[in-house]
């Protein structure tokens, strides 16, 4: 019940964002001053080297484009949260440099979106969103391979302690190569081809780590993973860890 009214109240929220657009200019999103969505000024405040994550327990190498604080972090919660919806292609954008900096952008690359919240075949989100836009700013090299699904219910990840997120996505995805869709492969196709997880905010690197295991428990292979912003507090702050990688 929690998740049909968290899904009515965004689709409410998008529509009546939508209805907005059309009666008034809209701001940016990150400084509010400039018209939008997304400013010119701002989205090169955004425009960072990516950067490879800390290690965490259970994760392939994770790359992202930026940390969770700041405009990086007002953008995003603008997109998931805000219903700012054409903030996928700007996004995706940035997404799209992470995934060349890494190197494993190919015609045998399988892009994963971690699944959104929803009934339990619920494939599609913004993080799925975002992988295809980063598909096409990459000039499609790689497919999109949507194989992740929720086996069972969990509580979101916000406002949870370290432990109790890494709980709290023990066993929850299931991999089906099989029976993805028709854009994606299966089991028996697996040869050659490697998978990268795509998800948007990367804290105690738990979600990337049950996504990787159920992937590979599936005989997909997993090379890595990108994300947008890594929630990370380094000494010095980080505005500070970030700030050489423009």
């Amino acid at each position: 019940m929690d998740d049909l009214i968290r899904r009515v109240r965004l689709g409410w929220t998008r529509l009546f964002a939508a209805l907005l657009d059309l009666l008034l200019p809209q701001p940016c999103v990150a400084c509010a001053v400039e018209p939008g969505p997304l400013c010119g000024d701002c989205l090169a405040l955004l425009d960072r080297r990516p950067r490879r994550c800390a290690p965490r327990p259970g994760c392939p190498p994770i790359w992202a484009a930026g940390p969770y604080a700041g405009y990086d972090r007002r953008v995003l919660l603008a997109y998931k949260e805000g219903g700012a919806d054409v903030l996928a292609g700007p996004l995706g954008g940035r997404l799209a440099a992470v995934y060349a900096a890494t190197g494993w952008a190919g015609p045998d690359t399988l892009l994963v979106p971690v699944p959104g919240r929803g009934p339990p075949w619920h494939r599609g989100g913004p993080v799925a969103r975002l992988a295809e836009a980063c598909l096409d700013r990459s000039g499609r090299s790689g497919r999109l391979a949507p194989l992740l699904r929720y086996r069972c219910r969990s509580r979101p990840q916000v406002g949870l302690g370290r432990a109790e997120r890494l709980v709290n996505r023990v066993g929850v995805f299931v991999a089906d190569p099989g029976s993805a869709g028709p854009r994606d492969v299966g089991s028996e196709g697996m040869a050659g081809l490697r998978a990268v997880v795509v998800d948007d905010v990367l804290t105690t690197g738990a979600t990337v780590a049950e996504a990787t295991r159920a992937l590979r428990r599936a005989d997909v292979p997993v090379v890595g993973a990108v994300v947008l912003a890594e929630r990370v507090p380094p000494p010095g702050g980080e505005g500070r860890w970030w700030a050489d990688q423009r």
